[in-house]
């Protein structure tokens, strides 16, 4: 009797995994789709303004780690000078030791005016509405990694790579600007272990509205 309560439990459990994982993935597709056609107006728009910025492509496909350890390329408008990886070279100790850390910069010297403002409104992470589209990321999820920031993990990692990265996630929306590398990752793995219909809607809600009080700041 117990075993076959206990079944049947673990059968629901299976069950609502895949309702959430399908609709889920129903809501990326029309979402991603719907996004790129009213948008592609503004995507013009924003591929003139950082070719006319600076001299070099519009947009920027950088190499990450995705769902399961698959290599993955995630689409970006390009928020940094052609050269980025020589400037890089140029950084100050300060710079490198910041970099090496948190792999980005709170002041990069590499970020273009453009780039700036796109940052400042996550405009450039508009384009990944297409990995979405082609099953690589979803809406909500765990940022995408390099494989070195992966590698700090350990045997964490197959945790974060179970769930498909997202344009944006629980971190983001728990970020203050002040979080080390270390509690954003304790974010990543909370939301790869607890995620559910409930908490990718509160997760997009409070994206939604951090992205209008950023808008309303330019």
């Amino acid at each position: 009797m117990d075993g076959a309560f206990y079944d049947a439990l673990a059968l629901l459990a299976r069950w609502e995994r895949t309702a959430y994982l399908a609709g889920k993935r129903f809501v990326d597709l029309a979402v991603s789709a719907a996004g790129l056609l009213l948008l592609a107006p503004l995507f013009l728009l924003i591929a003139a303004a950082v070719r006319l910025d600076s001299p070099g492509p519009a947009f920027f496909l950088h190499e990450r780690v995705g769902m399961g350890g698959k290599p993955l390329r995630v689409w970006k408008f390009r928020t940094m000078a052609r050269n980025a990886w020589e400037l890089a070279e140029r950084f100050t100790p300060a710079q490198r030791r910041e970099f090496e850390r948190r792999f980005k910069l709170a002041d990069d010297p590499r970020v273009t005016r453009v780039g700036a403002f796109l940052r400042r409104t996550s405009l450039d992470e508009l384009p990944q509405l297409i990995n979405v589209l082609r099953g690589e990321m979803s809406l909500v999820g765990p940022r995408p990694v390099v494989a070195e920031e992966l590698e700090r993990y350990g045997a964490r990692g197959a945790l974060l790579l179970g769930v498909r990265p997202g344009i944006t996630g629980y971190w983001q929306v728990n970020d203050r600007g002040g979080l080390s590398s270390e509690a954003r990752m304790e974010l990543e793995l909370f939301y790869a272990g607890h995620c559910g219909p409930a908490l990718d809607w509160k997760i997009l809600r409070q994206t939604a509205g951090a992205v209008l009080r950023r808008a309303c700041a330019v």
